[in-house]
């Protein structure tokens, strides 16, 4: 995902996105400790994203308090 792709979505789609990517993340986590299919550029490419969405998230949520505030 993109952070230009995700800039344009509703807090809501990020916060529903950010809890599918979290669900996957939690089971490739089980697999890893399995040995079934270690693959840590999937693993790393998941926790970006989650990075991604918190920051806009945050971002959006910053803007909304400084335009409640003027």
């Amino acid at each position: 995902m993109r952070a230009v792709e995700l800039r344009g979505r509703d807090p809501e789609e990020l916060e529903r996105d950010l809890r599918e990517l979290e669900q996957k993340l939690f089971s490739l986590n089980f697999e890893w400790q399995a040995d079934e299919n270690p693959d840590s550029n999937r693993k790393r490419k998941i926790r970006k994203d989650i990075a991604r969405i918190k920051t806009i998230l945050r971002e959006k949520e910053l803007e909304a308090e400084q335009t409640a505030a003027e």
